[in-house]
């Protein structure tokens, strides 16, 4: 799958979304939001190591400051916060990716979830499902076929959330540890 970099940027039709009750603007991912969604990544980063130390080392987290700049400047890596009196309460990282025709696929767009987190201390308040509705919204509004992701099956309270939201599974990983 090649991720498309001429994909234009879509969400500007998107208005900033924010609710009655104070809970907070949903928005594209800016610079000055690095502190927040570091912390966040952080908190992956824990249950990802607590689960899997195998596979994930403790204490680190998935990408440099440099590398997040790139990300939230590029178009084809679209990176949404739920902001709240100028605090990061949960973001999603996607990915647009447009897979080429071939003789056994065909062609689509698809809008990857790379990370969806929501800081621990709202969990429960409705911004996981605020966030996704939103990356729906963007997918739609993008002419996208589908929204992927992959959770890891340790991850027992992000495959029950995913699965209340109405995601259903795509296709399956197995591993054997030798």
């Amino acid at each position: 799958m090649e991720t498309d970099e001429s994909i234009e940027r879509t969400d500007e039709s998107i208005e900033r979304t924010s609710e009655e009750g104070g809970k907070g603007v949903i928005r594209r991912a800016e610079a000055s939001d690095l502190p927040g969604i570091n912390k966040l990544l952080y908190e992956v980063q824990k249950v990802h190591s607590d689960a899997r130390p195998d596979l994930f080392r403790a204490g680190a987290k998935k990408y440099t400051d440099e590398q997040l700049v790139k990300i939230i400047g590029s178009d084809s890596t679209p990176v949404f916060v739920l902001e709240k009196n100028g605090q990061v309460l949960g973001y999603a990282f996607c990915i647009l990716r447009q897979v080429a025709d071939s003789s056994t696929m065909t062609a689509i767009k698809t809008l990857y979830v790379d990370d969806l987190c929501v800081d621990e201390c709202v969990r429960g308040e409705h911004v996981g499902r605020r966030l996704y509705n939103y990356v729906i919204d963007f997918a739609r509004k993008s002419g996208c076929y589908n929204v992927t992701l992959n959770v890891w099956a340790d991850n027992e309270s992000a495959v029950g959330f995913y699965k209340a939201i109405g995601m259903r599974v795509q296709k399956i990983g197995m591993e054997k540890i030798l």
